[in-house]
């Protein structure tokens, strides 16, 4: 991040409990000595903030802090959206699989306070789609929901959300009593959770109340989920989930992110044994794959054509991975909405791990 031509200035203090956090005007700091690494660059500047006493350095600003590795951050980026396994990046990587983890939860905090910095901030000028991506995760007794919603023109991925359901469809008599048997030892996912859950998602999506056109499939929750949101005029059109899902389907945008989802995550192939053991998995991985497809992934892979942030014209020109993990996102100077707040503390639960990790490293915040 330091060039000979432009010295690094620190932007804003990194420390959360510091009051020029997220304001710098009238911030003082000073150069406090260098320390070295083996990583390029390998001097590393450090500073002293004035005001609350605490030093950090260039790194402390960059997406690669505390990382041994650094040039792995990006590599590990490009791998999941190629549908790798961690074992298999790992293996091409020469790390242990546990560091290819760690690094995809990084990454997927990241992508969340990169889709909400760099969403647009106005009213809704589209139809809005939404829809149920269903995966599972750590067995197939354990089904989720992402529920995705998308511009019906420029195929932008607003807000996306998450639902733990029970097992459901044709099932043989020992399955029935496998289903029993752990619901009575881990509890049963609460039954009106899609309705719960696409009602945030619409309040993710949509900042302020106002009139919208919803496209969605004959999911009965949705319109139950609609009555929860006071304020907004929506216009509720539905698409028989059996049509053909070809470009003159209604549903064809959200369709088109479902196929992407599957496509590139090895997480959610049929009969894969890369599942995501845990949710909070499956949602940073989305995380990612929604930042990848706003604001990287071109419309067309032949024809090419503009990505659909630039459709909505809120971009000019692609950005790259390696532009989205320029900078270092801070969660204190960009306000998450609540529940991605717990995603991004990892705070989603999974009912047979008792104890899953969280995300509590105090200068990681």
């Amino acid at each position: 991040m330091e060039t000979p031509s432009r010295p690094f200035v620190p932007p804003h203090c990194p420390r959360s409990d510091c009051r020029f956090h997220r304001c710098a005007a009238g911030w003082h700091w000073v150069h406090f000595g260098c320390y070295h690494r083996q990583a390029a660059p390998q001097r590393i500047q450090r500073f002293l903030c004035v005001a609350c006493g605490h030093t950090f350095s260039t790194q402390t600003f960059s997406t690669t802090y505390w990382l041994r590795r650094p040039t792995l951050l990006a590599q590990v980026f490009y791998r999941v959206l190629a549908c790798s396994a961690f074992r298999q990046i790992a293996r091409e990587a020469r790390c242990h699989a546990n560091t290819v983890m760690r690094l995809v939860a990084r990454l997927g905090r990241h992508c969340l306070l990169f889709l909400t910095l760099h969403r647009p901030r106005g009213p809704l000028e589209e139809p809005l789609v939404i829809d149920g991506f269903e995966s599972f995760e750590f067995s197939q007794y354990t089904p989720i929901h992402l529920h995705l919603a998308v511009g019906a023109r420029s195929h932008f991925a607003y807000a996306f959300t998450d639902s733990e359901l029970r097992r459901k469809g044709r099932m043989t008599e020992p399955q029935r009593r496998r289903r029993a048997a752990l619901e009575h030892a881990f509890g049963r996912p609460a039954p009106r959770a899609i309705e719960n859950d696409v009602a945030t998602l619409m309040r993710i999506a949509v900042l302020r109340p106002q009139a919208l056109t919803v496209r969605s499939d004959e999911h009965p929750a949705y319109p139950r989920a609609f009555r929860h949101l006071s304020g907004y005029a929506i216009s509720h059109e539905r698409t028989s989930s059996r049509a053909r899902r070809t470009p003159r389907n209604p549903l064809f945008p959200v369709n088109l992110l479902d196929l992407l989802l599957r496509h590139g995550s090895a997480n959610h192939k049929r009969e894969t044994i890369a599942f995501s053991k845990r949710r909070q998995g499956a949602i940073e991985r989305a995380a990612m794959l929604l930042v990848w497809r706003n604001y990287a992934k071109r419309f067309s892979e032949r024809r090419g054509g503009p990505t659909p942030a630039m459709r909505l014209g809120h971009m000019e020109r692609p950005i790259s991975i390696e532009e989205v993990l320029a900078e270092r996102l801070f969660p204190g100077r960009i306000e998450l909405p609540d529940l991605w707040k717990r995603y991004y503390r990892r705070e989603v639960p999974t009912r047979r791990i008792p104890h899953p990790a969280t995300h509590r490293l105090k200068l990681a915040f």
